[in-house]
């Protein structure tokens, strides 16, 4: 899990030891310890250091059996030879059909030796034993495998949920004879270029303060603690708190001492040499192994990693097996919850468990041990909206059609080119001091379910633009990423763009199961006045939102002030999406200027925003335009008939 965990939930993963599928509540139908012996040992590396890693050999010798790895930052724990994990794979298949389990803390974490270095950057060129990356770790970790447990088949295979994720694609660089195949599954890739730590160069805020906020340095080898301290708030509204706290340069000082690693991350607020040496695109080559990279099209941490992992590992290494999987899943949901709803947001089906069983199960089975054919295609997307699998050849579909979704006058969407011929435009006044909530409730952390929120609270707001479609007289599929290009002036020399897609539902739409009277309880004599009840009927899921920071729009390395009042075109890209409007539904798009504290506030002055001053924070009056010379809109690519589209069997 990366950064916009919470500390409650933070402190399950220490426990828990970052195996996600360990979350699941209901009891273990295995016992692992009947059937595994655990061994532990210090793998030496090539330049002397030793990491932590356990082992869970079968103990039925009838057969050999390929190792499953997986290495993390979170603790392989339980330690000692005699505390059993109770569960071992990805999912409890795993465990059954019988693998070598193998946990690796990485370096710097916990039991291993070494210094960790945040999303360590990979060495192309390693001239000497000194020189070290994941990549090397990986291939030495196997290497003593390899020679050290008895019973293997000869084959290895890795897999990872978000930094583990990352430690699967870094790890499988230049990769080992042995390795058959891996699983980056919620890879971090870039930080800045749309993962954890930035988005369209606006920081991640809520997000990467509390996970800092426990995820410290370390002085290793240690153990972890007995217990997790959370970090102290002061009050259950994190709105309330970023606000109180002023300028963002003001958090580190409550970080007690150990704030360097979100410094790191706040400080560096423009694409320069730390993000660049930590982009791991570019080094995805000499990748020998079937991959299958997994992501979750409601993931607040990391939905833009699988798709560079999987585009840049497609670029690189071509003849290799190489697939893409995305479901309508929170970060690493795939791995622990049955994925039939998110909040309100229903997909009709355990799409977790269909998963779970006909992909991941069957994909390591195949190359790792010889099974039947998997027969998964290049990408096997859930299309939200009818809730229903798609399988196709390429990812974006070949079939999609190129579309802009135009801004109209008086708060119209359409396909339609404008037909204003003068400069018209709507605007509206920015307040730093009153920022626009990202979700409508209170909440310390960045809550899961803000991915598919009810944005009705947002398009009443007077410092929010509001366009929408008429009723869909049919269904209209998006699949693939979305690019507003907008034209927009502002009064001040820097501004923040934040773009929403929207699902509007009919009016007439029926309630959520999760609101309905339970059947026992509608014959029942009212005693009191209960809450008010939650209509579905006009509701407006978020299907897609993006922010995006003004002085980046020429650049992400070096940012330019705005000239207060002049038109400029801003143009961004936000992240895939793969949903049908249906018929009888609404597109909306919402434009605003903060999104708060999903991200930090922008002062609305062209200023280095961790050095910012209170006096810095001023109001601003945004316009967006929409003419025949200056057509706002987003770009969308249409797919007329997904059906026909497919890759069918």
């Amino acid at each position: 899990m990366r950064r916009s965990i919470s500390a409650s939930v933070f402190a399950v993963f220490l426990l828990t030891t970052c195996l996600v599928g360990q979350t699941r509540s209901e009891a273990p139908e295995f016992d692992v310890k009947e059937h595994y012996t655990k061994y532990e040992y210090r793998i030496p590396m090539r330049d002397g250091v030793h990491l932590f890693t356990s082992a869970y050999v079968p103990k039925d010798s009838s057969r050999p059996y390929p190792f499953l790895i997986d290495r993390t930052p979170y603790s392989v724990g339980p330690y000692g030879v005699d505390q059993f994990r109770t569960q071992l794979g990805p999912s409890p298949d795993f465990d059954k059909a019988g693998y070598i389990f193998v946990f690796q803390d990485v370096r710097g974490r916990y039991m291993s030796e070494g210094q960790f270095v945040e999303m360590r950057p990979h060495i192309d060129n390693k001239k000497s034993s000194k020189d070290v990356d994941d990549s090397s770790d990986l291939y030495d970790t196997i290497d003593w495998l390899l020679k050290n447990v008895p019973n293997n088949n000869g084959n290895a295979g890795i897999w990872g949920i978000s930094y583990p994720g990352f430690f699967t694609s870094a790890s499988i660089i230049d990769s080992h004879p042995a390795l058959k195949a891996a699983s980056p599954q919620a890879p971090m890739t870039n930080l800045f270029m749309g993962d954890d730590a930035y988005h369209g160069g606006a920081f991640m805020l809520s997000a990467n303060f509390g996970f800092y906020a426990i995820f410290k340095p370390q002085d290793n080898p240690q153990l972890p603690p007995k217990a997790s301290v959370p970090f102290d708030y002061g009050t259950n509204d994190g709105y309330e708190f970023y606000l109180n706290a002023g300028p963002i340069g003001n958090l580190s000082k409550l970080l007690e001492g150990k704030s360097v690693l979100f410094d790191d991350q706040m400080r560096h607020d423009t694409f320069d040499d730390y993000w660049k040496a930590r982009d791991l695109a570019p080094h995805m080559k000499n990748i020998h192994c079937a991959v299958l990279t997994v992501g979750g099209w409601f993931d607040a941490e990391d939905l833009q990693g699988p798709f560079t992992t999987f585009h840049s590992i497609d670029k690189n290494n071509p003849g290799i097996f190489n697939a893409l999987v995305v479901g309508p899943w929170v970060h690493g949901g795939w791995a622990r919850y049955d994925g039939e709803h998110l909040g309100r947001a229903d997909f009709a089906s355990n799409t977790g468990d269909f998963y779970r069983k006909n992909i991941l199960f069957p994909f390591f089975e195949q190359h790792l041990k010889g099974g039947t054919d998997a027969k998964l295609p290049k990408a096997y997307v859930f299309e939200t909206g009818t809730n229903v699998w798609r399988r196709y050849s390429a990812w974006p579909p070949k079939d999609a059609e190129t579309r802009t979704l135009y801004l109209q006058a008086n708060g119209g969407l359409s396909f339609d080119t404008p037909g204003s011929e003068s400069s018209a435009f709507d605007e509206y006044v920015s307040d730093p001091s009153k920022p626009v909530p990202f979700v409508n409730y209170v909440t310390q952390s960045v809550p899961q379910e803000y991915m598919v929120s009810d944005q009705r609270f947002a398009d009443s707001r007077t410092d929010v633009l509001v366009y929408s479609t008429p009723v869909l007289q049919e269904d209209v599929t998006i699949a693939g990423p979305l690019s507003p290009k907008l034209f927009v002036s502002t009064s001040g020399t820097d501004s923040d763009w934040d773009v929403k897609l929207i699902d509007v539902y009919p009016t007439d739409y029926s309630e959520s199961k999760l609101d309905a009277q339970r059947p026992e309880d509608r014959n029942k004599p009212r005693t009191d006045v209960g809450p008010p009840t939650f209509a579905m009927g006009g509701y407006q899921q978020l299907v897609r939102g993006e922010p995006f920071r003004g002085k980046f729009r020429h650049s992400f390395e070096k940012p330019e002030p705005f000239t207060p009042g002049k038109v400029d075109e801003v143009g961004f890209t936000m992240q895939d999406v793969n949903h049908t409007f249906r018929r009888g539904h609404r597109i909306m798009v919402q434009i605003q200027s903060s999104w708060f504290p999903l991200t930090d506030r922008n002062p609305q002055t062209f200023v280095n925003i961790p050095d910012a001053k209170p006096s810095d924070f001023v109001k601003a009056t945004e316009r967006v335009y929409h003419s025949k010379t200056q057509p706002s809109g987003i770009v969308v690519q249409v797919l007329t008939n997904p059906g026909a589209a497919e890759e069918h069997r």
